[in-house]
């Protein structure tokens, strides 16, 4: 799971930073950036386990240790409760987690050392009643906050349960296999011939049977194929081609990226179709990776930096042919590939993300020209950001001719359709919006 170059202990003192720093509301990818070059990695990956585990861990710690201690020696305490919970696969083994836990107490705090190997040894000892008395908290049972728990109980209530325990799940890594360049099938071929294990899940797309760095990936230089979930990849197959009920966007097509960064759907639509198309995103430090991306797949758009919410400052009043409109939101489907979502969130976020959306279907729908298409993308599993946004929308437009296609997948959780499904793709919403 993580490098063995740096001692555990090393690992363990700047995964309990990022810890302190992702509960005291930073976000876990600004925190990681800051760690030395050779323990990211491992720090990233134990940070990740940490945090899918950190609301059992922290009611333990409560149990065991009803006196909050100081901030660094409680994010060490939790980080190891964490990490010693009892999961599928651990990441270490107890006894070595204890030893180097404390070995990190002795660089951290080393007055608190001695009272924090007792406290894991009493959890050793007694892990299967701790977890069991911890776990009757709801926010300790599924490790996430309580409102977040409450929402998706409302928004989903015949699988609320799956939902939530998917989220601590690791996810897998899935390619997606450059149309332009070849078939999921033939590149499958070529990782077996590396000894790598892939399953095709989709015409371009196929899920690795174990991560590993890209730059293993044979061709990924050269563009031939590029890291997206599966349900991230629906996106571009339903604006080009209109998944049967609409016909295919013609070779030239006018179309609008609204918010690009980092650049996945927007490649993916160039890999499909020719097409004349503007990337647009208000980050001009994300807006770069966009272009990094074309670069290496060797494609070309135009991209710009600025707020589609306010097209008076970018669009020339030429009607765009179809809009892709991946909008702000909470994140709440991909909340296993960053687990800091959960903690870092606030309730109050979802309504004023789902305006933030609703401005921006407001301002785009105009530029879209008569009988072209809008898709509107959340990856989020709450309705707030996904058909009730959708409903409202053709509430306001449905009489002047705003149509919700058949073709929409609507909300994709992230569980399994059925018992025999071997690959869970993230939690996603889509809404293909036709101007009659």
């Amino acid at each position: 799971m993580t490098p063995h170059a740096l001692p555990l202990s090393r690992l363990l003192d700047h995964t309990a930073d990022a810890v302190m720093a992702v509960r005291s509301g930073k976000s876990l990818t600004d925190v990681i950036a800051r760690v030395p070059p050779d323990a990211r990695a491992g720090t990233q990956a134990l940070s990740f386990h940490a945090l899918r585990w950190l609301g059992g861990a922290a009611k333990v710690r409560e149990a065991v240790a009803p006196k909050t201690p100081p901030p660094k020696v409680d994010a060490l305490l939790v980080t190891a409760l964490a990490l010693l919970w009892p999961t599928e696969a651990p990441p270490y083994g107890d006894h070595t987690l204890v030893d180097q836990a404390v070995a990190a107490a002795h660089k951290r705090t080393p007055a608190a050392a001695g009272f924090i190997n007792a406290v894991l040894r009493r959890f050793l000892r007694e892990r299967a009643a701790l977890v069991a008395a911890a776990t009757h908290d709801p926010v300790a049972a599924f490790n996430h906050p309580l409102w977040w728990i409450d929402r998706i109980k409302q928004d989903w209530p015949a699988q609320w349960q799956p939902v939530l325990q998917a989220a601590n799940r690791r996810p897998p890594m899935t390619l997606r296999v450059n149309a332009r360049r070849g078939t999921a099938q033939a590149y499958a071929q070529r990782l077996a011939a590396q000894g790598r294990a892939a399953t095709v899940v989709g015409p371009q797309a196929l899920v690795l049977a174990e991560p590993c760095p890209v730059q293993h990936l044979p061709g990924f230089a050269e563009g031939e194929v590029s890291v997206q979930d599966a349900a991230a990849q629906r996106a571009a197959p339903l604006l080009v081609h209109g998944e049967g009920t609409l016909p295919p966007l013609p070779a030239g097509a006018r179309v609008l990226d609204a918010c690009a960064a980092p650049g996945g759907k927007t490649a993916h639509l160039l890999e499909l179709a020719e097409l004349d198309l503007l990337a647009l995103d208000s980050d001009p430090v994300r807006l770069k990776r966009v272009q990094e991306t074309l670069n290496r797949l060797g494609l070309q758009a135009q991209v710009a930096a600025a707020d589609a919410r306010d097209p008076r400052g970018w669009w020339d009043g030429r009607p765009f042919d179809a809009i892709l409109l991946d909008a702000p939101c909470s994140a709440s489907g991909i909340v296993r590939r960053h687990p800091d979502i959960r903690w870092l969130r606030r309730a109050e976020d979802i309504m004023a993300l789902a305006q933030v959306q609703a401005q921006m279907l407001e301002a785009l729908w105009p530029l879209l020209a008569p009988g072209g298409r809008l898709l509107l993308a959340t990856c989020s599993v709450f309705r707030a950001e996904g058909s009730q946004q959708t409903d409202a929308f053709l509430q306001r437009h449905g009489a002047a001719g705003a149509r919700l296609d058949p073709a929409s997948p609507g909300h994709l959780l992230p569980v399994a359709d059925n018992p025999a499904e071997a690959v869970v793709s993230d939690g996603f919403y889509y809404a293909l919006l036709h101007k009659t």
